[in-house]
């Protein structure tokens, strides 16, 4: 039975993958049939048409299987000169590295800022909009997970219980002066190693904890999230949507939950909206006012390329976190130790919900405040942004003008009695968050 489903899952695993190829060689075929110079002597815009299908197809589904690269653009300081930034791992580990982006010619920032990246389909570059606004202000790391089809099986398991074990050893590494920002997925478990390391070695704890987006408490208010999970059993989970890497990569063998169908669900989810953005940049290339710099390149250059999730950390995820309400109502374990959010006491605590956001509904994430029952009321805060789907908390034109300065704020107020004078500078000028200035990524373009 066991080697049916192994089986079963390599093929299925390779099947996507050969739908995926054969779509970018087609749109590679058109994109080069169209462009034949004896067609140019006959004026039919069918071949432009053909040639513009040709070249968005093959873009698109050539990003599937490629890692982004960050380009987090230069820092210009205050006497005008622009200093690159450098991206550079200082820990690095099987399944995910702890990344540094170091500005050349700038003395440490007193705001050291750890983003901690979800690991829900997408790579950790889908903070580069967040990073690039914060780096003007603060010294900022970033959890960068790595693509599961790639790491091999000797390498071993990788679920809920070891991601918040590498949590706390990046916290750990980089001092109490630490700020966690755990965006969306990841903020339950960033909770949970906060709560590890109160118990195991308080003085590691970081000095502050924003939570952003996240499911601290699912129940607290459904959405389509929510709803998938309560209705699937665990038996159904494994059966439909976990697959083997095939023998393409380094990977072969590890069970996995892959990225592809992670973004058919994605995509499935606003169907009409994703075919129209495709179906108008087509028409843009075939009248030539298509770019490779434009908004529909730079939104889904990183909205299509996705990572295959190890099939125990997708599973325990659903069954720990969203069927088990472990987290909410504070029953989580690591390794048989219990992590007890009450334990929490000196850690500054502060959650941001979008008024809009239809994958953690505004209730989930503030949560967190009454189970860190620990934690003084004065070193509590909570906000609500009006408007902002689930994207613009942190990412969009609402964590920009609104929500960033927010954040900045609460570092600043726990930076009491600094062994190094506060660099309080904040940037005034607009932002350049490069992927869209739309608030959520639903495949929506709007500015």
């Amino acid at each position: 039975m066991a080697t049916y489903k192994g089986l079963r899952g390599i093929i299925s695993y390779d099947a996507m993958e050969t739908i995926r190829n054969t779509n970018e060689w087609m749109g590679a075929s058109a994109r080069a049939l169209s462009s034949y110079p004896a067609f140019a002597m006959i004026p039919n815009p069918m071949f432009k048409l053909m040639s513009a299908w040709g070249r968005v197809a093959e873009r698109s589904f050539a990003r599937m299987v490629i890692k982004p690269d960050w380009e987090i653009p230069p820092i210009v300081s205050e006497d005008g000169q622009d200093h690159v930034v450098y991206v550079e791992p200082v820990v690095e580990r099987p399944f995910g590295d702890l990344v540094h982006f170091r500005v050349a010619r700038r003395e440490p920032m007193a705001r050291k800022v750890l983003l901690v990246a979800p690991m829900s389909g997408h790579y950790a570059t889908l903070l580069r909009t967040t990073v690039t606004s914060l780096l003007p202000d603060c010294e900022v790391y970033v959890t960068d997970w790595h693509n599961a089809r790639d790491i091999p099986v000797s390498c071993g398991k990788f679920d809920i219980e070891d991601y918040t074990q590498y949590l706390v050893d990046f916290i750990r590494h980089l001092g109490p002066d630490v700020n966690v920002i755990a965006v969306c997925q990841p903020a339950p478990l960033a909770l949970a190693a906060t709560a590890l390391l109160a118990e195991q070695e308080p003085k590691a704890q970081p000095r502050s904890l924003i939570l952003i987006g996240g499911p601290i408490d699912p129940d607290a208010a459904a959405t389509e999230v929510t709803d998938f999970g309560n209705r699937m059993t665990m038996g159904e989970l494994d059966y439909l949507m976990i697959q083997q890497v095939g023998f393409k990569y380094r990977g072969a063998g590890r069970m996995v939950y892959p990225g592809l169908a992670q973004l058919s669900s994605f995509i499935a989810m606003n169907a009409e909206t994703h075919a129209k953005a495709f179906i108008d940049k087509i028409f843009a290339e075939a009248r030539g006012e298509g770019s490779e710099g434009d908004k529909h390149y730079k939104f889904y250059d990183e909205y299509l390329a996705v990572m295959d999730m190890t099939a125990e950390f997708y599973l325990s995820t659903v069954e720990r976190i969203f069927k088990g309400l472990e987290i909410a109502q504070n029953r989580f374990t690591v390794n048989g130790q219990a992590v007890d959010l009450s334990r929490i006491t000196d850690v500054a605590v502060m959650t941001i919900e979008g008024a809009n956001d239809d994958i953690s509904a505004p209730g989930q994430c503030v949560a967190a405040l009454a189970l860190c029952s620990g934690v003084p009321d004065a070193k509590k805060q909570q906000h609500l942004e009006p408007g902002a789907g689930h994207y613009g908390i942190f990412a969009g034109k609402s964590w920009r003008l609104n929500i960033r300065p927010l954040v900045l704020d609460f570092i600043d107020e726990q930076l009491s009695a600094p062994a190094t004078p506060i660099r309080r500078r904040r940037s005034t000028a607009p932002i350049d968050c490069g992927l869209t200035s739309g608030n959520d990524l639903d495949g929506k373009l709007a500015v």
